[in-house]
């Protein structure tokens, strides 16, 4: 009986593919990084075709390492939410860059739109919020500025990653997952469908929009010359959602936090759609047979990528992993605070317009200093998402991590010691390709349910709260004073 899994994992810095035994063991890891474009401020692309040729490249070299197509029960795919893909109907070739999620160039579309208050009735529908971020304004400025695009008529396809995925893959299916559809700003969450007001107000037809599916089920199937023999896709599911999944958050309550490119907290709250007061987000958690369940989420856009940003631009660190034993290395910030807002700031304070900063220097502070402070801005946006959450009723009793970050042990520490609540980190980390995972486990038949699918999950390390409230105290109002100030120049 096949029992192995192919996931394609593809995110924001890396495409990547991995395969999983039904035990939930990792069997094989194939990477690509892929290249990112910044063609003006606040602008960044990625080229559709690397996503597919990289994808391509490393599913098929895990395939081969798998022993063959038929050693393959299911694909499921996860992917970066909110970016956004424009093809051709009749070739199946990109019309143009992808506009990534972390892509700010729509900022003056949707503070216009706040002011003609649309910002109310578009939460009620989608569970978002007027921001960049989300993929509905990134299309219309396509359809606005590239010629490629608006001209396309009935040729034109859009969709996010995980539907030009899909749509290679298959040789033309065109569909997404009900979770990356809740991210686009067109979604009606409470029917599962797109909304004719929106895609009013977006400008958008609905021909050239995917169906939307199920996360887990018989989705399609690859070509068979990509692998050799057809391979059934059966699991479908935006990064963050295929995270919380991959961390057993399958109950009301359970809390999950994927430490990646940015930070994505989310809580479960079952069937019951959430309505937040505190500027969080209601998206859909996953979908099986037509039944949704859903979460209250916030995010912060810049968590690993002001690591890598340290590193790449800066010069301060010859590597990522060099930033755990420079923050071990003193006993505090020295009175350092990173405010990490290089591509605006996320939740609960969506300003697009804001700007990073790094307060508190002085000749004795070393690059040591600026590292700490740099893993301590995770613990820092943290806690202001934890005060959002508990504010709209979801409070945390234990925080779940993943994703790259969480492997190091001074942020899972630091986290525990400012939010005062037991954080626990499982064995391994990478939870957004196990949630893929389980999904298509689920989707071929491997598992009865995500509950049963929840046994690949395997051993947690908890890390206890270890601060004293005085010390916690302080090191929130070292925060508190540095976002103030940055929160005040983007509004002078």
């Amino acid at each position: 009986m096949r029992e192995q899994l192919l996931v394609i994992d593809e995110g924001t810095t890396s495409t990547r593919a991995m395969l999983f035994a039904k035990d939930g063991r990792c069997l094989g890891v194939q990477q690509r990084e892929l290249r990112q474009y910044y063609p003006a401020p606040g602008w960044v692309e990625h080229d559709p075709e690397e996503i597919w040729a990289k994808s391509l490249a490393c599913a098929q070299a895990i395939v081969v390492g798998a022993g063959g197509a038929d050693r393959i029960a299911a694909i499921g795919i996860t992917n970066q939410r909110e970016t956004i893909l424009f093809w051709s109907r009749r070739t199946g070739r990109a019309l143009g860059p992808a506009i990534v999620w972390q892509d700010r160039r729509t900022a003056a579309l949707c503070n216009a739109l706040k002011e003609t208050d649309h910002e109310p009735s578009l939460q009620a529908i989608t569970g978002l919020l007027l921001d960049p971020y989300f993929s509905a304004s990134k299309v219309r400025w396509a359809l606005e500025h590239w010629p490629d695009v608006a001209e396309a008529g009935d040729d034109l396809m859009i969709g996010t990653v995980e539907s030009w995925l899909v749509y290679r893959l298959s040789g033309g299916l065109h569909v997404t997952d009900a979770t990356n559809a809740s991210r686009t700003a067109l979604m009606n969450i409470g029917v599962g469908r797109w909304d004719d007001g929106l895609l009013d107000l977006w400008r958008v037809q609905e021909a050239a929009l995917p169906r939307i599916v199920d996360c887990a089920g018989e989705i399609g199937w690859t070509k068979p010359e990509l692998f050799g023999a057809p391979i059934l896709i059966a699991g479908l599911a935006g990064d963050q959602q295929a995270a919380s999944i991959g961390q057993a958050c399958l109950r009301p309550g359970d809390t999950k936090a994927t430490y990646g490119t940015g930070a994505f907290i989310l809580t479960s709250t079952g069937r019951k759609q959430p309505r937040s007061e505190h500027r969080l987000l209601s998206t859909i958690a996953w979908q099986l047979g037509g039944v949704r369940e859903y979460a209250l989420e916030g995010s912060a856009f810049v968590a690993g990528s002001l690591v890598k940003w340290l590193r790449d631009e800066l010069g301060l660190l010859g590597s990522a992993a060099e930033s755990e034993a420079l923050a071990r290395s003193v006993p505090d910030s020295g009175g350092v605070a990173i405010v990490p807002a290089l591509s605006g700031l996320g939740a609960p304070h969506w300003r697009p317009d804001a700007r990073g900063a790094i307060t508190g220097l002085s000749f004795g502070v070393t690059r040591a200093h600026i590292a700490r402070a740099a893993l301590e801005a995770m613990a820092h946006q943290s806690h202001d998402l934890m005060t959002a959450f508990a504010s709209d009723g979801a409070t945390w009793g234990t925080l779940k991590i993943d994703g790259g970050m969480a492997a190091n042990d001074c942020l899972a520490q630091d986290l525990a010691d400012v939010l005062g609540v037991p954080v626990e980190r499982p064995a391994f980390v990478e939870t957004t390709a196990l949630g893929a995972a389980m999904l298509a486990g689920v989707g071929c038949g491997l598992f009865a349910s995500l509950e049963e699918a929840a046994s690949m999950r395997g051993a947690v390390q908890r890390f206890e709260p270890a601060k004293d409230e005085e010390t916690r105290s302080a090191r929130l109002e070292l925060w508190k004073r540095a976002l103030t100030a940055v929160l005040a120049q983007t509004q002078s």
